[in-house]
């Protein structure tokens, strides 16, 4: 979503538009959760910083005079909750332990390396990020996102409270404690005895007093020097963390916010009962003022205001669509079942309500297009924005993750097919909870999945001969690297994983960049062009799994094309 759309998203919020304020909190939450998370480790107390965070940021929404500014204002308020957190454990020094580790919370430096996939140099930035002090990580976790596009220098400034030449200098500074901490963690990976010996008794967790006998150590060892090893050259972290997505809002993790009759809800589809069952009591905690009910599920009241918490909160189902279930044959496509016939005279006299399907697709392997055929003209579909629960950029390894995308507008899915890890029979992604219509657009990327080929040059398959291979349903279209979808309304997508190893970027896109990936050329052996799908009519084609359901295991969706 551009600047303008969120100036109007806002403008709706602060008029009382419940829907504008749902989007606004939806949108914005991974940007807190990205801030809160990496300037706090990980530590149980993120969760309660986030939601305070979003409570006084809707609570105060009507306060903030220019649109424009809302992501600094928005931002600033993160930093003051994370300084507040600080202070108060400073007052209390008899309180207890509350060091990340050993608490059992997430460690959001590791959390950093699984969901965004990160080797070498940039899961070796993520990992030193445990070895900086409080105020460092406060501001590496706003520097982060400076240098991956997704803040600005003057908002950074503005959100420490200090002006863009001091915010220069203590950039400087905590890169250059950075860049220490990354010689530590190279250091610790390397077969230095001398350095095992130093390290002798140590438990393991980062701290400053270890910091500064490890870095001791370094500087006067030729062997762990922090100059890189095996020749290899050390890259500036800025370069390895630019266009860096945002790490994803982890599945079960539940906000529910409500304040004089305006309500937000951000959560992930997939919300369990274990994941969620300690949120009601810390938004109760969060709460100023005396609150009755404390049952998780149930409603709080404070001062006037409504707070509802549901451990296993589920978007509410739309009313049933009617679904095809008979297969086609391959020669023709599905169509639309023929009107009713007349009630009886003894049925309801309330009337019949027909729902008219949109949306049709041979739920059967499609043919390859010729490699020689340039793809045709994509239609150009209205585009207002979709936002995405995981952010600009999801990424969803493991069974169960999903994204939740609401608006209206053009969605990239990615994929990244790992049989080398763990080939078989691929269980595909699933489309639930739809409201309004989605469509599938196009493939792209350069590559079919089948079109990677052996050495001889003879196509081997999904996978190849030497990683083995991964295996489609029965009946399942074969999809690119990257396929394109145009949502119209809201719908969640579900990693299924399970048997073949494979991971999906979820991302919201654009009809510019869709038509420049469609008609990019083969590159590096691909085969294929893209492939345009679009006719701009309801009539084409949908996702095989997609439902308007919610069901409980997204994995059940059957392979039916038509809602």
């Amino acid at each position: 979503m551009d600047g303008r759309q969120w100036r109007s998203t806002i403008a709706a919020a602060q008029a009382g538009d419940r829907r504008a304020l749902d989007e606004l909190v939806e949108g914005w939450l991974p940007l807190v959760y990205n801030i809160v998370g990496r300037a706090l480790n990980g530590h149980a107390d993120v969760d309660d910083v986030v939601q305070e965070t979003m409570l006084r940021a809707v609570d105060n929404l009507e306060t903030l005079r220019d649109p424009d500014s809302f992501r600094s204002w928005l931002v600033a308020i993160a930093m003051r909750q994370i300084r507040d957190r600080a202070r108060r454990r400073t007052a209390d020094p008899l309180g207890e332990d509350d060091d990340a580790y050993g608490t059992g919370a997430a460690d959001f430096a590791e959390l950093t390396v699984l969901r965004l996939q990160l080797e070498g140099q940039r899961r070796e930035v993520a990992e030193a990020v445990r070895w900086l002090d409080d105020e460092d990580r406060q501001l590496l976790s706003l520097w982060w996102l400076e240098v991956a596009g997704e803040l600005t220098r003057r908002e950074l400034a503005a959100a420490v409270g200090i002006n863009r030449q001091h915010a220069a200098v203590r950039v400087q500074r905590m890169k250059a404690r950075l860049e220490t901490a990354r010689g530590i963690v190279r250091a610790l990976d390397s077969s230095c005895s001398d350095l095992g010996a130093v390290t002798a008794r140590w438990n393991g967790q980062p701290d400053s007093v270890w910091r500064k006998r490890i870095a001791r150590h370094i500087r006067g060892c030729s062997r762990c020097d922090g100059h890189g090893r095996r020749g290899q050259v050390v890259v500036p972290a800025e370069r390895l963390l630019v266009g860096l997505a945002l790490v994803p809002i982890p599945v079960g993790f539940t906000l529910s916010l409500a304040f004089g009759g305006k309500t937000a809800v951000a959560a992930t589809a997939a919300a369990s009962a274990t994941a969620s069952v300690g949120w009601s009591a810390k938004l109760l905690g969060a709460l100023t003022q005396p609150a009755v009910a404390v049952t998780a599920g149930a409603t709080f009241v404070a001062g006037g205001a409504y707070v509802v918490t549901t451990p296993d909160a589920r978007p509410p189902q739309a009313a049933p669509t009617a679904l095809s279930t008979a297969r086609p044959p391959a020669s023709e496509p599905s169509r639309s079942p023929s009107p009713s016939a007349s009630p009886s005279p003894s049925a309801s006299p309330s009337p019949t309500r027909k729902t008219g399907l949109y949306g049709s697709v041979v739920d059967a392997v499609d043919r390859a297009p010729d490699p020689n055929t340039a793809p045709g003209t994509l239609p150009r579909r209205t585009e207002t924005g979709v936002t995405s629960s995981g952010g600009a950029r999801a990424v969803m390894n493991h069974r169960g993750d999903s994204v939740t995308l609401t608006g209206k507008g053009y969605v990239l899915v990615r994929w990244q097919l790992s049989p080398q890890y763990r080939p078989g029979a691929l269980v595909m992604p699933a489309w639930t909870g739809l409201k309004g219509e989605l469509f599938h657009v196009a493939s792209g990327g350069g590559r079919r999945m089948d079109d990677t080929t052996s050495a001889d040059g003879k196509s081997s398959g999904m996978g190849g001969p030497d990683t083995g291979y991964i295996v489609l349903p029965d009946g399942t279209q074969q999809m690119w690297q990257n396929e394109y979808f145009y949502l119209d309304g809201t719908v969640t997508l579900t990693q299924n994983e399970r048997g073949a190893d494979y991971g999906v970027t979820v991302a919201p896109s654009t009809w510019d960049a869709i038509t420049e990936d469609v008609n990019t050329g083969p590159d590096q052996g691909a085969l294929r062009y893209g492939l345009v799908r679009d006719n701009g009519k309801d009539t084409t084609p949908v996702p095989q799994y997609v439902t308007r359901k919610t069901p409980k295991d997204a994995a059940t969706v059957a392979q039916r094309s038509e809602v």
